[in-house]
């Protein structure tokens, strides 16, 4: 008789608290890709956040096993170690699911994003190599140039890739961290949560809304290379959308009072010099934010803003810097952002 008091109260509460919609926001945090993921979940009381980082965390690690340029066993180390023309290189979902999109950025912006930049990235020392710092000569450039072209790849829709110039490589290390913060987000769906921020090494996708009922508020960092990793220069609320930010404050090196910055142009092998110091963008996925951030730091201010405002749900925040390091914002039609850090 007891027993089944106890169990009818149990059922009694469940459907309690159920009713009443009684929420927790649980929070929890990873490493991957070299860097850190953040997660904030709203989910009912008594769901187990434990095995879905878990799952989580597999997930991360299987996405890092295919496009870690670290790791040589990689999918992507070995395409790039691969040193064969017209060979067929057979790839996973996850990898053809990126090339997918790195091909669409890289048609869309005329080239600006490049994901086989990799060796020049390595000639001025910005790479995974160790290589140090420093300003090539013209003919060194020239001659990694002939190598260098998204193109020289073939892409099959069975999911093989063909390399047209053997000596091509790829890297994604601009895009990879977009494509794993939505991947988590499909996980997190698939558990039955609608209200989540996943943020991976600064990247986020956010859905639905906070457990206070307001959107998920993101903080852009402010581009000064003496500020603080915490300080917000400009705040954005998004629901159902992802967010990456691309900057040239952070990582740099000066020469006889020049910067050159790590995010090179593709089509020139040469630092960016348009001015432009941080690109902020809201799209449908972080993927397609995460390479399309890069590639507007490219195209400068201009050319990115007229780029933007033709795209359908995207909208971007360009930073750009005058001679007296002054910012100026330059706003996409749509972009609102709340407030200043």
């Amino acid at each position: 008789m007891k027993k089944c008091i106890s169990t009818a109260l149990l059922i009694f509460f469940l459907l309690l608290f159920a009713g009443c919609g009684f929420q927790k926001q649980v929070s929890f945090s990873g490493k991957t890709m070299g860097t850190i993921y953040n997660i904030t979940v709203v989910t009912g009381f008594f769901k187990n956040t434990k095995a879905l980082k878990n799952k989580i965390d597999i997930r991360l690690d299987e996405i890092n096993k295919s496009m870690s340029t670290y790791r040589k066993d990689s999918e992507i180390s070995r395409f790039n170690a691969l040193n064969k023309t017209g060979e067929k290189f057979y790839i996973s979902d996850d990898f053809f699911n990126v090339m997918t999109v790195a091909q669409h950025i890289y048609e869309l912006t005329g080239e600006a994003w490049d994901g086989t930049i990799e060796p020049i990235v390595n000639l001025w020392g910005f790479g995974n190599s160790k290589n140090k710092k420093r300003i090539p000569e013209k003919s060194e450039i020239d001659a990694l140039l002939a190598d260098i072209g998204f193109n020289n790849i073939e892409m099959s829709a069975n999911h093989y890739l063909v390399k047209r110039k053997a000596s091509i490589s790829l890297d994604f290390a601009s895009i990879a961290k977009g494509y794993g913060v939505d991947q988590v987000a499909v996980l997190i769906r698939m558990d039955g949560i609608i209200n989540y921020l996943v943020e991976i090494g600064g990247e986020v996708f956010a859905q639905g809304l906070r457990k206070d009922g307001k959107k998920w508020k993101i903080g852009i960092n402010n581009p000064r290379k003496d500020s603080p990793f915490d300080q917000v220069y400009k705040a954005v609320s998004i629901r159902d959308k992802g967010f990456a930010t691309s900057g040239d404050y952070r990582n740099y090196f000066e020469c006889k009072g020049k910067r050159f910055s790590h995010i090179l142009d593709p089509r020139n092998g040469y630092p960016i010099n348009n001015g432009v110091v941080s690109v902020s963008i809201v799209a449908d996925t972080c993927t397609f934010a995460d390479g399309l951030a890069t590639a507007i730091m490219v195209l400068g201010h201009k050319k990115g803003l007229e780029l933007v405002n033709s795209l359908s749900n995207t909208e971007c925040l360009i930073v750009v810097r005058a001679d007296d390091e002054t910012l100026t914002d330059c706003y996409s039609k749509g972009f609102i952002s709340e407030s200043n850090g």
